[in-house]
C-alpha cells in the first residue's frame, strides 16, 4: 500500500437545517466546476459523473468556458440555482465569484459542498450562508512537499525560481507559500513570476529567468501545465535545471516517467469529485457532514511515475475517506 499525505482546509457548517429529499437515491446533484480546457478539471468531472452513477444519484455538471471565466461560471450556477436540485457541488474559480449565485441556494436550505478551491468564509457569512463541507488539498502543505523534494535535488544555497498562477489566486498563493517555507534558509528564491496557469506564458517567463540567472538550479511551478512550459524552456536552454510542478495531470506523469519533468505533487481531482458526490448523497440522507474532508496528495518522481500512470486517474493505493465510511 502506498502512503498518502492527506490534508485539509477549514470550512463552516450550515447554521440551519437542510432540506432533503424523501429518499437519498432520488437525490439530484448540481455540479459546477472550473474550465474544462484544463485536464485537471476534466478528470474531476469524470470522478463526479462516475461516482454519481455508482451511488445511483442524478448529477448535472456545468463548467466555466475556461480558467478565467469567473463571470460565466457564476451565471451558470445562477441558472442551476433556479432549478430543483437537492445538493450543489461547487468548484469556484475564485474565492468570491460564486458567492452571490449561492445565496438563493442557501435560502432554499440546500447543502453546498465546496471542493478543491475554497469559497471565502467571511464573504459567504456576509451573504448569509456557510458551506456544508470543504473537500480538497491543503495547498500550503502540497507546496511544501515540492520544496522538500527540491531540497533533495539541488545543493544547499542553490538559486530557484517560482512560477505562480493568476495574481491573487488563493491556491497559487498557498502553493508558493508552502514551497518557500520548506526551502527558507536553505535555497535562495531569486524571483517569482505569475504566468496565469498558462503553458506558453510559463515558457516565456522561464526563458527570461534562465537568461537573467544563468546559475539557476531549479523551478517550482504552481501547476503542471505551467511546469510543462518551464520544462520546454529548460530543454531549449540545454541546462540541467530541475522542474517540479503540482497537480499530477497525465501529461506531467508521462513527462516525469520520460525523465523530462523532474517531479510533480499529484492531487487526485477524480477522488475530489467523487468525494463531493458522496458528501451530497450523505446530505440527502440527512447526515451531518464533516466540516473538512482531506484529499490525498503524493509526490511523483521517476521512481513511481510509471505506477502512477497505470492507476490514473485514481491513486495507486488506498486512502482515508471518511465519507465513504459514513455511507457504509
Amino acid at each position: 500500500m502506498r502512503m498518502f499525505n492527506c490534508l485539509a482546509l477549514g470550512a463552516g457548517l450550515l447554521a440551519t437545517p437542510l432540506a432533503v429529499p424523501a429518499h437519498a437515491e432520488d437525490a439530484k446533484v448540481a455540479a459546477i466546476v472550473k474550465g474544462l480546457d484544463n485536464p485537471f478539471f476534466q478528470t474531476m468531472q469524470k470522478g463526479i459523473e462516475e461516482q454519481a452513477k455508482a451511488d445511483g444519484v442524478g448529477v448535472t455538471v456545468q463548467a466555466a468556458a475556461n480558467m478565467g471565466d469567473a463571470t460565466g461560471q457564476a451565471d451558470k450556477l445562477t441558472a442551476m440555482a433556479l432549478q430543483d436540485y437537492d445538493c450543489y457541488l461547487v468548484n469556484p474559480i475564485s474565492v468570491s465569484n460564486l458567492v452571490q449565485a449561492l445565496v438563493p441556494v442557501a435560502q432554499k436550505k440546500k447543502p453546498i459542498v465546496n471542493i478543491d478551491s475554497t469559497i471565502d468564509a467571511d464573504q459567504a457569512k456576509a451573504a448569509g450562508f456557510a458551506v456544508s463541507t470543504y473537500i480538497g488539498t491543503d495547498n500550503v502543505a502540497a507546496g511544501a512537499l515540492a520544496g522538500e523534494e527540491m531540497l533533495k535535488l539541488v545543493p544547499k544555497g542553490s538559486k530557484v525560481a517560482l512560477i505562480a498562477g493568476i495574481v491573487g489566486d488563493v491556491g497559487s498563493n498557498a502553493r508558493t507559500k508552502g514551497f518557500k517555507q520548506a526551502v527558507e534558509g536553505k535555497l535562495e528564491v531569486v524571483v517569482m513570476v505569475s504566468a496565469d496557469w498558462d503553458r506558453e506564458k510559463a515558457l516565456t517567463a522561464a526563458t527570461d529567468i534562465l537568461a537573467a540567472h544563468p546559475d539557476l538550479a531549479g523551478f517550482f511551478a504552481a501547476n503542471d501545465i505551467m511546469a510543462l512550459g518551464v520544462e520546454r524552456a529548460v530543454q531549449t536552454s540545454g541546462k540541467d535545471v530541475k522542474v517540479i510542478g503540482l497537480d499530477g495531470i497525465v501529461d506531467a506523469l508521462k513527462s516525469v516517467a520520460a525523465g523530462e519533468l523532474t517531479a510533480t505533487v499529484a492531487q487526485y481531482p477524480y477522488v475530489v469529485g467523487a468525494m463531493g458526490v458522496e458528501a451530497c448523497k450523505l446530505a440527502a440522507m440527512g447526515k451531518e457532514l464533516p466540516a473538512n474532508v482531506p484529499a490525498p496528495v503524493l509526490l511523483i518522481n521517476k521512481d513511481n511515475a510509471e505506477a502512477s500512470l497505470k492507476n490514473f486517474p485514481r491513486p495507486g493505493g488506498d486512502y482515508p475517506d471518511p465519507l465513504r465510511e459514513m455511507l457504509k
